[in-house]
């Protein structure tokens, strides 16, 4: 059976994912049982777009969705998971990652306890009941407890939200469902510097690895588990 040459198309990254989505070529994954919510390095870096040129925003209400599902995790007694990226004066622990810039914006010159470092102002937190974890590559599953944490609470099913969409959602995305877990991106929450990267690696994401659903889908299965 002979092979085809790679597709091309005029149409754009955006133009692309709403054509998957209106028109999905694979079954979903599904929910499972019970989810984990793991929000991926909403820190100032990367969202306050009025201090840092690293920051970005997709949908305006991205935090407000985002604090509106740790609310309902918490109501369920599942986990709320936020993950920061943060290094060494020296930058020692970044690796190799840490070696392509050194400005500073370079992602190695997050430091420890610096402004860059913080998770969002606006986040509603709870410290007694949410879990915190710093990590130093793409993926919030390198080299952290988060997968002892998912195993100890049953959770057959990870919620992602945060950025980079391209980036470290995409990374926890592939590791996630590497792992054996149902993933969930709900759109909204999820976002990135540019919109090309953002569309073209939701679409790939829906293709392969994850559901990539609206949050309203998200809140209603949410909603249905609670009743």
């Amino acid at each position: 059976m002979k092979g085809t040459k790679m597709q091309t198309t005029t149409k754009t990254a955006k133009e692309l994912y709403f054509e998957v989505k209106a028109n999905p070529a694979r079954k979903r994954f599904g929910f499972g049982k019970k989810a984990a919510l793991v929000n991926i390095d909403i820190q100032k870096a990367y969202t306050r777009t009025d201090l840092f040129k690293t920051a970005y925003e997709a949908n305006p209400k991205q935090l407000d969705y985002v604090n509106e599902l740790a609310a309902a995790f918490r109501k369920l007694g599942w986990p709320v998971v936020w993950t920061h990226v943060a290094y060494m004066d020296t930058a020692a622990d970044a690796g190799v990652w840490g070696t392509r810039t050194d400005t500073p914006d370079s992602l190695q010159n997050i430091k420890f306890a610096s402004e860059r470092a913080e998770l969002d102002d606006r986040l509603i937190l709870d410290k007694n009941t949410d879990v915190f974890y710093e990590k130093k590559m793409p993926s919030p599953f390198f080299e952290t407890p988060l997968q002892s944490l998912l195993v100890w609470h049953q959770v057959d099913t990870v919620i992602l939200t945060g950025g980079s969409t391209s980036g470290c959602v995409r990374a926890a995305g592939v590791d996630s469902l590497s792992r054996g877990y149902r993933t969930i991106i709900p759109e909204e929450c999820v976002a990135d510097k540019h919109e090309s990267y953002h569309y073209s690696n939701l679409t790939d994401l829906a293709l392969k690895y994850c559901d990539v659903l609206e949050v309203k889908e998200v809140f209603d299965w949410l909603n249905g588990v609670e009743s």
